[in-house]
């Protein structure tokens, strides 16, 4: 009888401690924090997790298909946190579901970059050459953003986060820019003077994005905060002790020394303030 109430105990034990996902770890118990991602296989998961462990913080990794899934998945409780989007997907996807996420530490940017199978310099694209560029709206006017900052057109104004090729004002060169699925653009570059091509993909089509752009993003400029990647958490977990711990083990030296060695500079750590998050996401949901 004993030994029965001793294994009851241990079992009810075990599942309050799996189940504490969402709670401060102020009492020295582990705590399981589930984290959704697209793509398990970042060098900087097994750092963290590592880390985290060591300070009774059990991080699993909930491995999603697709950019709509983990967003869905931490407004309904099924994920504590996740890791996967940019400052721009956020807002527009709590603009479009009225789900309380917000952003609550910054992690990496990955730059949009210029790839040529034609050219070794931005400087010599030339009168009539096509541009591919990705059609997704915000990824579109990223890449529209990348060829006013090469000083190969101009664009309105009003262009804002979500601004497409009817947004030029000059274009010297008459460049036929050819807005396509993204996932198209490598494979278009037989055919191309350039393409603009989004990191990840870059990645998978073998190309190196830290040294194969003849023309990319740069980190340090203030407007490619929108495109910041991010941690996001549940409106009300926003100032979860446990969860803000996990951003500050990410935001370490030693995981940015990886990733920058994992992907040859092609992905920056970004450290970005809470209020700078913060005004960030507040202007994006306008």
């Amino acid at each position: 009888m004993r030994k029965l109430l001793i294994l009851c105990l241990a079992i009810v034990t075990a599942a309050i401690l799996t189940a504490c996902g969402g709670k401060d770890n102020a009492d020295g118990e582990i705590v399981k924090v589930k984290i959704g991602v697209n793509g398990s296989d970042g060098v900087q998961w097994p750092i963290l997790q590592e880390k985290a462990a060591k300070e009774g913080i059990d991080i699993e990794l909930i491995e999603f298909a697709d950019y709509v899934l983990p967003n869905n998945a931490l407004a309904q409780g099924d994920v504590d946190l996740n890791a996967f989007q940019h400052f721009t997907f956020l807002a527009q996807y709590v603009k479009e579901s009225g789900n309380e996420l917000v952003p609550i530490g910054s992690t990496m940017f990955a730059p949009l970059g210029v790839y040529s199978e034609k050219i070794k310099d931005i400087s010599e694209i030339k009168e009539g050459d096509k541009i591919a560029i990705p059609d997704d709206p915000s990824n579109q006017a990223r890449a529209l953003r990348l060829l006013e900052s090469a000083d190969l057109i101009s664009l309105s104004d009003d262009f804002g986060l979500f601004g497409d090729p009817t947004k030029i004002t000059a274009n010297p060169l008459n460049l036929d820019i050819i807005p396509m699925v993204a996932q198209q653009t490598p494979r278009v570059l037989p055919d191309v003077t350039a393409a603009i091509i989004n990191n990840g993909i870059a990645g998978q089509a073998g190309f190196s994005p830290g040294e194969d752009p003849i023309f990319r993003e740069s980190a340090d400029d203030e407007n490619i905060y929108p495109y910041v990647n991010l941690i996001a958490a549940s409106a009300k977990e926003k100032d979860n002790k446990t969860f803000k711990r996990i951003v500050e083990l990410y935001q370490e030296e030693d995981i940015e020394k990886a990733v920058e060695e994992d992907t040859k500079g092609g992905s920056y750590l970004i450290r970005l303030t809470q209020e700078e998050i913060d005004t960030v996401f507040e202007d994006l949901k306008k």
